[in-house]
């Protein structure tokens, strides 16, 4: 470049490559240069808050090294310095974790001032500086990358996270950005790190005390007693990660059992049966993170029926007409087979019984094609009146099921 500009290319691509990981999009850092020196070469200013600029040919991302000072509370309050004369190591210094804070130039030498290649080999997450301090998203970022790398946090980082939460920082986390952390974290390798990570700290409580609350709860005595709910929840999300659920499904797999969890009498009746409240507080928290409508749906679906999806094959022909019907089985059958994955997570999270089959998903969705392979026209067209098309339609599909009952019980006999 002019102006004695170096480029360097910086964080997660250089990380990654060393992980030996795919690397999908690289970040790139300009020392020595300007704004005007970056358009004038055809880069596409787009930095609001600080001088970013896209590749006029690749359209990646270019941002002249910078350093930063906190203003104000939240992720936000900062007040931005960018100038020919910040160094390579000044830009880096303010990034959040030492495998994050490594620069590679264009001969492939790599500029590593804080020894994240050395945590890299560690499998550890240390903060880089005390900024750190200064971003509670950076206590996500740690929560999903321990979850994405199954990478331990440093003891001083973990404090320094602590010390954020007691002093308010994660107080000014907005549910988008959290979401966003929250989803990226659900679809690591070990999401249950996540959550893990955010309780070791004190975040969970203050971000999703729902699940927070499900930890030293113990499980209904008919399950495993020696692991609570919350270990229990842990088990079932990390299974859903194992075969590769989609996003939906792993959240319904960290909700399905909130109702389980010591909520406040004031805030939920104690006499609600605990599936019920477990739909409530879905609801709850995913209005207030504004989790998308699909992962929602999905959660409080699952919150409420996984009971009567484990008993499937003691459900009599009726009761799971019923369950398709509030289930909406009949016009959204990819989704009831999504809840029927999140609860096989829930069955196999339990010590044990890790790899177990689920006969319940073939049971009911063999019961699914039966029912809805009735053929309503045909019988509208047999009604005398509109009126009774329902009900005809409804004795065919029970007795499609029952006879498909009647014969799977005889086989188990």
């Amino acid at each position: 470049m002019r102006n004695n500009g170096k480029i360097y290319v910086v964080g997660g691509a250089v990380r990654d490559a060393l992980l030996g990981l795919p690397v999908h999009d690289k970040d790139w850092v300009v020392v020595g240069s300007t704004p005007e020196a970056m358009t004038a070469q055809g880069y596409l200013p787009v930095g609001k808050d600080f001088p970013v600029f896209l590749h006029p040919k690749t359209h990646e991302e270019y941002a002249l090294a910078r350093t930063e000072r906190k203003t104000a509370l939240g992720y936000q309050g900062f007040a931005v310095y960018a100038a020919p004369d910040v160094t390579l190591e000044q830009d880096l210094s303010r990034r959040d974790f030492t495998i994050n804070a490594i620069a590679q130039d264009d001969d492939g030498t790599r500029i590593d001032p804080y020894n994240g290649q050395a945590d890299l080999k560690a499998g550890v997450l240390r903060h880089v500086s005390a900024a750190f301090s200064e971003d509670p998203v950076r206590i996500l970022r740690g929560a999903r990358f321990a979850a994405r790398f199954d990478f331990s946090i440093a003891p001083e980082t973990l404090q320094l996270m602590r010390d954020m939460v007691e002093n308010g920082e994660v107080d000014a986390l907005v549910a988008e950005r959290v979401w966003q952390e929250l989803s990226r974290g659900l679809m690591g390798q070990h999401p249950a790190r996540f959550i893990t990570t955010l309780r070791e700290c004190g975040a969970l409580a203050k971000i999703m005390p729902e699940v927070n609350a499900l930890f030293g709860v113990p499980q209904p005595p008919l399950y495993h007693p020696e692991i609570d709910c919350g270990i229990h929840t842990m088990m079932v999300l990390d299974d859903s990660a194992q075969h590769d659920y989609d996003l939906s499904v792993r959240y319904a797999a960290l909700t399905h059992d909130l109702g389980k969890g010591n909520t406040p009498a004031d805030i939920l009746p104690r006499h609600i049966g605990h599936e019920l409240r477990s739909v409530a507080l879905v609801k709850k928290m995913s209005e207030r993170l504004r989790v998308p409508t699909e992962c929602r749906e999905l959660a409080q679906l699952t919150a409420r029926y996984h009971g009567d999806i484990h008993r499937a094959k003691t459900l009599r022909a009726e009761t799971i007409i019923k369950l398709f019907q509030s289930s909406d089985a009949w016009r959204r059958p990819e989704r009831f087979a999504l809840m029927l994955q999140a609860c096989a997570s829930d069955a196999r999270g339990r010590t044990g019984h890790e790899q177990d089959a689920y006969p319940q998903a073939d049971y009911l969705l063999h019961a699914l094609s039966l029912a809805r392979a009735v053929d309503a026209g045909a019988l509208a067209a047999g009604c005398d009146t509109p009126t009774k098309i329902p009900a005809a339609v409804q004795q065919a599909r029970v007795a499609a099921i029952q006879q498909f009952v009647d014969t799977n019980k005889k086989e188990m006999q």
